[in-house]
Order: C-alpha cells, then sequence, then structure tokens
C-alpha cells in the first residue's frame, strides 16, 4: 500500500492528484480518463469525480493498487 502524505496546513488532496502523485498514471489528463471511466474506487467505492476530495484516513483502489492518505 502507498502512502500519500499531506501537506503541511493542507487538509485535502484531489483524486487526480493522488493518482498522479502515487505514480499510478502519467499526467493529469489520464488521470481525468481512468476516473472518468469508473476505474477508481475511494474506500471501496466507485468515483467518477476528478476533483473529489481526499482527507486523512481515505484508501483509493486503482489497477490492483491502493493509495491511503495520512496527515
Amino acid at each position: 500500500m502507498e502512502i500519500i502524505k499531506l501537506r503541511d496546513g493542507d487538509e485535502f488532496i484531489k483524486l487526480g492528484q493522488a493518482l498522479k502523485a502515487a505514480g499510478l498514471v502519467e499526467s493529469g489528463v489520464e488521470a481525468k480518463e481512468v476516473i472518468q471511466d469508473g476505474e477508481a474506487k475511494v474506500n471501496g467505492e466507485t468515483d467518477t469525480r476528478r476533483g473529489r476530495k481526499l482527507y486523512d484516513g481515505d484508501v483509493v483502489q486503482f489497477d490492483g493498487q491502493e493509495i491511503k492518505i495520512e496527515k
């Protein structure tokens, strides 16, 4: 499981940014496509919003990988 640390002062990271930060997609455009195609899950539920805000404790599943968001 990959851990994404929120930057100091940040309360959240957007779903597209998290996929890119974890190296699971190459670009924002690719992130947008895979999210809109329903390939990403947040806390076990499919979410098609690229701007979905992820907070401390949220878990993203994509392409057999998991990303956990931590403060």
